[in-house]
């Protein structure tokens, strides 16, 4: 008598990489960006990401900040004057930024860089529109956030206020009170 044993197969998903980790991280970052996420969830979602053991859990992490579709004529229309005057603002924006000072972004360290009046801070600016604790940059997980803390005068990213944290990179124009620099790495 011959017997034959059958062993399950089960399908071992791919391991992630990096790369997926970091396409991931780059899309929650965008949502905090347009202020589709808030800083809560940008978090939670991050450290998801970072335990995140198949490529459908990452998809769900980003699934709801896709691209949103216009459908029919009507929508394609709006959607390239949408575009051709978001790209007339960018060019403005850009040659704007490029006149601004720059802030070069420190090295990643274990306290966040204080920003304000105070001589306390690790940079400060001597301008009536800074409190003296105007905001706080900080890396995370190779993100930078800028975080207001309740300045009167107000902390923006590119033109936009500042209502928590929000992300920022090189290339941005950030803005405490009047003044407004252009952040750099170099």
């Amino acid at each position: 008598m011959t017997s034959s044993f059958e062993f399950p197969i089960h399908a071992v998903p791919a391991r992630l990489s990096d790369a997926d980790r970091d396409r991931a991280v780059g899309v929650l970052s965008e949502g905090v960006a347009q202020g589709r996420l808030s800083h809560d969830t940008f978090l939670r979602r991050m450290e998801l990401a970072l335990a995140a053991r198949s490529a459908d859990e990452l998809a769900a992490l980003t699934a709801d900040l896709g691209a949103e579709r216009r459908p029919g004529v009507g929508g394609r229309l709006v959607g390239a004057v949408g575009e051709a005057s978001a790209f007339v603002e960018r060019l403005r924006r850009a040659w704007h930024i490029q006149k601004l000072p720059p802030l070069m972004l420190p090295e990643p360290g274990p306290a966040p860089l204080r920003i304000g009046r105070e001589p306390g801070n690790g940079l400060r600016l001597s301008h009536d529109t800074v409190s003296r604790w105007h905001a706080e940059l900080t890396a995370r997980h190779g993100v930078w956030l800028l975080r207001d803390l309740g300045s009167t005068n107000g902390t923006t990213v590119n033109g936009r206020r500042v209502m928590g944290t929000a992300v920022v990179r090189a290339g941005d124009m950030v803005g405490f009170g009047r003044m407004s620099f252009r952040l750099t790495t170099r």
